[in-house]
């Protein structure tokens, strides 16, 4: 088995780019700089993935997929290939880990801010549409 990955390479069985003992190894696909789980082929040479659209189904069975153009860098997650690409680094020191706040959520922000919320309560637009019948 060759350390290098083909240039077009896809995980169905009916593509004629489907490389069975390629896909044994665990391999990982950085789009943009970005790593996706969910490509179901790739092209390095004309520089595209198509990606699997959520959990729809074309009426065949198949995954929805769209074809997303970018920079795509696919790479063996397995360690003998990991450690032939890069020596290792020395560890550097652990920093003691400093508590964080929890991230705060929009309705505890506003609160904390002392602002009203932006669309008023169902019961004060119902007084105001009474008020504007008595009036008539």
């Amino acid at each position: 088995m060759t350390d290098a990955l083909p240039d077009r390479l896809s995980n169905n069985p009916r593509s004629p780019f489907f490389k069975e003992d390629v896909l044994k190894r665990d391999i990982g696909i950085r789009f943009n700089g970005v790593e996706k789980t969910n490509v179901e082929e790739y092209c390095v040479s004309e520089g595209w993935v198509r990606v699997e659209v959520g959990k729809t189904k074309d009426r065949y069975g198949n995954p929805m997929t769209v074809k997303l153009t970018g920079k795509v860098e696919p790479y063996f997650k397995d360690k003998k290939a990991d450690q032939e690409e890069k020596p290792a680094e020395p560890a550097a020191p652990a920093e003691p880990a400093k508590a964080e706040k929890p991230a705060a959520t929009a309705k505890s922000q506003k609160a904390e801010s002392g602002k009203k919320a932006d669309k008023p309560a169902k019961a004060e637009k119902t007084d105001k549409a009474v008020a504007k019948k008595k009036k008539k």
